[in-house]
């Protein structure tokens, strides 16, 4: 659709993940999102809109939750991860991103900061999980739904002591098991794109995560159930502060953001859905996935930036 921003969001991406990555393997992760931060910032705030930071980065100056950023015009909510995974950029690992999400203005579920568990599918297993049954029988119910036996279907789990009963429950129910270091996002995301080999993305993550993950999963056809997993007494009070009555409530997708829903994300480095940034003598190359449920559309973007008009690098094609 003409008047629709989705594509522009990239600049805000790009700009992130190319400001993040001069950070690989240094050591810093505050650094390297406050890098990506200021980079995102920059660029939201050349777009025509009011927007307005439901979740954003975790430190800094910068896209603080709360706050707001745009040249002014469609008010929009935003949920901001300069970089899902900066653990990983700062140890030099792969599967980093910077990702965002826009949905219409009052849209994206508020929800304190937090632990959620949740279950990420993907379009085939949709309909089949329940937070409620046992971590086998939601195992089951997704083979079945690929047709498959659970030793051939594979679960993604956060590589953390929080997960220890969980990888368990998965190693006894059959299942193979990825653990990854960072990146529930892009887990979930993985687990509802076909050609990864992955199924189901399972485990306890921030509500930030959930949010971003259930903004993805609408572009993709997928779905997730979600439930809050406060560790404290002044977390179970944060919650009712907002409306939460029932922690033990179960989110869906549609629950935690509705409406038409723009999703951008841009490889900080290599993993199995994005490329990483690679940089050149005069230029850098980012690759982006932009999905967006208004023009009803996912696309992948290869983009080549320049520093300076002088060139001294023909473009190439990706080999």
């Amino acid at each position: 659709m003409a008047d629709c921003l989705c594509t522009r969001y990239a600049k805000a991406t790009e700009w992130a993940a190319l400001a993040g990555a001069r950070w690989l393997g240094r050591a810093d992760e505050e650094a390297a999102e406050d890098a990506a931060a200021s980079a995102m910032k920059a660029a939201l705030e050349d777009l025509p809109i009011d927007g307005q930071i439901v979740f954003g980065a975790r430190s800094g100056e910068s896209l603080l939750p709360g706050g707001t950023v745009g040249a002014g015009g469609e008010r929009v909510d935003l949920a901001l991860d300069p970089i899902e995974g900066r653990a990983v950029v700062a140890r030099g690992g792969v599967g980093a991103m910077a990702m965002l999400a826009v949905a219409p203005e009052g849209a994206l579920r508020r929800l304190p900061d937090m632990y959620m568990r949740s279950i990420a599918v993907g379009p085939r297993a949709r309909g089949v999980i329940d937070l409620h049954r046992p971590v086998a029988e939601n195992v089951q119910q997704v083979a079945e739904s690929f047709g498959r036996q659970p030793l051939d279907i594979t679960a993604l789990v956060l590589d953390r002591p929080r997960h220890h009963d969980l990888i368990e429950e998965l190693r006894s129910s059959g299942t193979r098991i990825k653990l990854i270091g960072d990146g529930t996002v892009t887990a979930s995301i993985s687990a509802a794109i076909r050609g990864t080999n992955d199924h189901l993305a399972i485990g306890i993550g921030g509500t930030r995560q959930a949010v971003l993950t259930a903004a993805a999963l609408r572009c993709l056809g997928g779905g997730m159930q979600a439930q809050l997993w406060p560790t404290t007494r002044s977390q179970i009070d944060a919650a009712r502060e907002i409306g939460i009555d029932d922690v033990a409530h179960v989110f869906t997708e549609e629950d935690l953001a509705p409406g038409d829903v723009i999703v951008v994300a841009t490889g900080m480095t290599n993993g199995d859905l994005l490329r990483g940034v690679r940089f050149l003598a005069d230029s850098a190359r980012t690759h982006s996935l932009v999905m967006c449920m208004r023009c009803n559309w996912v696309r992948f973007d290869d983009g080549i930036h320049f520093f300076a008009r002088e060139r001294r690098e023909e473009v190439r094609l990706l080999g």
